[in-house]
C-alpha cells in the first residue's frame, strides 16, 4: 500500500469510530462489531486501490506511450529539419559574403540630390506610418524621430494611426502631434471607432484617404522604433533607382541589449535572424516575415 494513501485510510477509520460512537454509543460490543467492518472496508478499499492502480498502468501502456513515443520522434524529426535549414542557411551567408553578394551592388543605389531648378520636387513623395495602441511610454519617442527624418518636409506626409482607447493617451498624441506641427512638419493622426483587423485593418482604412493618393512610397514604423534621421536617404533609392524592387526592410539595433544579461541574450538571437535568416532569404531571393519596419 502506498504511503501517501495510509493517511487518508486513517482518517477514513477515524471517521467511521467518531460516527459509530455519535450514533450507537460506545460498548465494547459496538467497538468490536466497528473493528470488523473497519477490516472489511479497508480489504474493500485496498482492492478498489489495485484496480485503479491495474487501469492506470493498462491505460499508459496501451494510450499514454504511444502518444508520447510518437511526439518524441516528431520533435527529434523536427530538431533534425531545423538543424539542417540552419546549416544551409550558414552555407548560403558563407556563399554570399565570399562573393560580397551586397544590395549596394547586386541594385542600382544613388543617393537623392535636389534639381538645382526644381529643388527638392524630383525627390518622392514619402507616407510614413506609425501605427501604435495605448503606447503611453513610447509615443513620444517614435513620433520625435519620425519627425527628425531627413527628407524635404514639402515632401513627407506622417500618419500617426492611433487605436488607443486610452483617454489619457489619446489626448498626450493629440499633443505630441500639434507640436510639431506648429513646427511645419505635416503630421496628422487617423483614428477610427472600431478596431477591425486590429493594427493591419488601422494602416489599411488610413491609406483610403485623399492625401495618401498623391504618396509614391509608404515607410512603415512600429510604436517603439526610432528610426535613424538618414533611414529614407538610405532606402528611398533602392526603391527610385529599381523598378522591380517592391520592398526594402531595415534590420533592427537595440537601445538597451547591454542592460542586463536577458537583453544580451534577445539581442543574439534577434541578430541571428537578420544576420542570418533574413541575409538568406534575400540571397534566394525567398519570402521572408515583416519585422515592423520597412
Amino acid at each position: 500500500m502506498s504511503l501517501y494513501l495510509k493517511p487518508f485510510l486513517f482518517l477514513y477509520d477515524s471517521t467511521l469510530s467518531l460516527l459509530l460512537f455519535l450514533f450507537n454509543g460506545w460498548s465494547l460490543e459496538d467497538t468490536a462489531a466497528a473493528h470488523e467492518r473497519l477490516e472489511t472496508n479497508n480489504n474493500a478499499a485496498e482492492s478498489e486501490w489495485m484496480q485503479i492502480q491495474y487501469l492506470w498502468r493498462k491505460t499508459r501502456s496501451v494510450v499514454l506511450l504511444p502518444i508520447f513515443k510518437g511526439l518524441v520522434i516528431m520533435c527529434l524529426v523536427l530538431s533534425i529539419i531545423v538543424f539542417f535549414e540552419s546549416f544551409y542557411m550558414n552555407i548560403v551567408i558563407l556563399f554570399g559574403k565570399l562573393l560580397r553578394r551586397k544590395p549596394e551592388k547586386l541594385y542600382k543605389w544613388e543617393a537623392m540630390q535636389e534639381d538645382v531648378e526644381a529643388g527638392s520636387e524630383n525627390y518622392p513623395i514619402v507616407l510614413v506610418q506609425i501605427p501604435m495602441y495605448n503606447e503611453k511610454e513610447v509615443f513620444q519617442i517614435s513620433i520625435a524621430a519620425v519627425c527628425n527624418l531627413l527628407w524635404p518636409s514639402s515632401r513627407l506626409v506622417i500618419q500617426v494611426v492611433d487605436d488607443s482607447t486610452d483617454p489619457v493617451v489619446r489626448e498626450g498624441v493629440d499633443i505630441e502631434i500639434a507640436k510639431w506641427q506648429s513646427q511645419g512638419i505635416n503630421i496628422r493622426c487617423e483614428r477610427r471607432d472600431n478596431r477591425n483587423g486590429y493594427k493591419a485593418g488601422a494602416m489599411k482604412e488610413a491609406l483610403t484617404h485623399n492625401y495618401v493618393k498623391q504618396c509614391d512610397f509608404v515607410a512603415v514604423f512600429d510604436a517603439d522604433f526610432q528610426p535613424e534621421p538618414d533611414y529614407l536617404a538610405r532606402t528611398i533609392p533602392f526603391l527610385v533607382h529599381n523598378p522591380d524592387v517592391a520592398l526594402v526592410q531595415a534590420r533592427w539595433i537595440f537601445v538597451n541589449a547591454n542592460k542586463c544579461l536577458m537583453t544580451r541574450m534577445q539581442e543574439m538571437s534577434l541578430n541571428y535572424h537578420f544576420k542570418v535568416e533574413q541575409e538568406s532569404g534575400f540571397t534566394r531571393h525567398a519570402f521572408f516575415g515583416f519585422n515592423g519596419t520597412i
